[in-house]
């Protein structure tokens, strides 16, 4: 009997809590890291980051983007308009 009333006081606990609104969160600053073994910077800028940045480019928002190319690798940042 103990149990079934703390089963029921429990869940009549649960019904009444308060449900808060989570909170809307922008991130304002993306960064992404892109490997290729073995290739060049050239390479890299042709054929990883370019597309890329076509394509991130026409993301809503995108206030600004900076890419780096070198031996293998490229990063991308991608900085969008805070609200």
């Amino acid at each position: 009997m103990l149990m079934v009333g703390i089963l029921l006081a429990g869940a009549v606990g649960y019904t009444q809590l308060p449900v808060s609104a989570l909170p809307e969160v922008r991130l304002s600053d993306h960064s992404s890291n892109y490997l290729l073994s073995g290739a060049s910077p050239d390479v890299m800028a042709s054929a990883v980051t370019a597309p890329l940045e076509r394509q991130f480019g026409q993301v809503p928002g995108l206030q600004q983007m900076t890419s780096t190319s070198s031996d293998g690798s490229s990063v991308i940042t991608l900085q969008f308009n805070s609200v």
